[in-house]
């Protein structure tokens, strides 16, 4: 069991049944999984950037990521159907807390001016997302080796009926909300 599985059951979930009264203790809101994102809007030129992306992914989330692809064409920006154009991973169990931990102790800190993340960011359902402007602020990846700096999108999916209930479930995991 891991660090934040460990912290979920022995602290979020009592101090959660407090503050929102939860009569049967499977009512109490969880983290169902963690989804990466990254998309690439450069690899319609170059096929190489998904593959280095990959790379990067798996370092990040410790599983390998399925290659994402347009679903149609638009000829604007020069994009075939079928074309490989990002990657992403599904998080679950404990792969999913230990990202978790990850995310909160090491990765957040190391954001250039970072004041919090902010609490607007929930879709009125109990789902959170946020994205980070680069991946090199995971200790996973080596400066060195990085041929482009590349956002990534997190999206965290609780079981949560209400932003409420999900924000106090992710402040209980010691997610930094601004104020």
């Amino acid at each position: 069991m891991t660090r934040m599985q460990e912290h979920y059951d022995t602290v979020v979930k009592a101090a959660m049944q407090e503050s929102f009264g939860y009569d049967n203790p499977m009512r109490i809101p969880k983290l169902d999984k963690i989804v990466l994102n990254m998309g690439m809007g450069e690899a319609v030129s170059d096929s190489k950037v998904v593959q280095s992306a990959v790379v990067e992914l798996t370092a990040i989330a410790g599983q390998q990521p399925i290659i994402t692809r347009a679903r149609n064409s638009i000829s604007n920006f020069k994009l075939r159907e079928g074309m490989e154009i990002g990657a992403k991973v599904t998080l679950r169990r404990q792969r999913m807390f230990e990202f978790l931990d990850r995310l909160v102790n090491i990765a957040l800190p190391r954001v250039r001016d970072f004041r919090g993340v902010s609490p607007k960011s929930f879709d009125g359902r109990g789902n959170f997302s946020l994205g980070l402007r680069e991946q090199i602020v995971f200790p996973e990846i080596d400066y060195d080796e990085v041929d482009a700096v590349r956002g990534l999108d997190i999206a965290m999916v609780t079981t949560a009926k209400t932003d409420d209930e999900a924000r106090e479930l992710l402040a209980g995991f010691g997610m930094p909300f601004m104020n």
